[in-house]
């Protein structure tokens, strides 16, 4: 199994754009109602969908991004206007990360997580469905 993508609301589509690319993000699908771009890094991607601010109430959405230089690209994009609810720290769960909002109000976090992000002190021994 592989994750294709995380798709997040965007009641001003146009603002959420700008945001993720002031991030770094390439943006590779541009329509009215729909944005799609990648990571710089990696293969990962993720969208934007035009939704009313109804069916936005409180959707509970966080993105993630990594960086090995968090530190540097937070004060980059704080250069570059954008505001944080919290600068870097390193959190109880071994990661350091920096935390915003884009402009539909879904949370994103830009973290480090190093040798913890998939191999915490506490992993546990990997588990799959044995049932066919």
């Amino acid at each position: 199994m592989r994750m294709n993508q995380i798709t997040l609301p965007a009641t001003d589509l146009a603002a959420a754009v700008d945001f993720y690319l002031t991030l770094g993000a390439i943006q590779i699908v541009d329509t009215p109602h729909y944005a799609r771009f990648v990571c710089p890094e990696g293969d990962s991607s993720f969208s934007l969908h035009l939704v009313d601010a109804q069916m936005l109430q409180d959707s509970g959405w966080r993105i993630y991004f990594e960086s090995d230089r968090l530190d540097a690209w937070v004060e980059e994009l704080l250069q570059a206007g954008l505001a944080f609810e919290s600068l870097p720290r390193d959190e109880r769960w071994l990661w350091r990360e920096a935390r915003l909002r884009d402009p539909a109000g879904n949370q994103v976090v830009l973290f480090h997580g190093g040798d913890n992000r998939l191999s915490p002190p506490w992993r546990v021994d990997i588990r799959k469905n044995t049932q066919a």
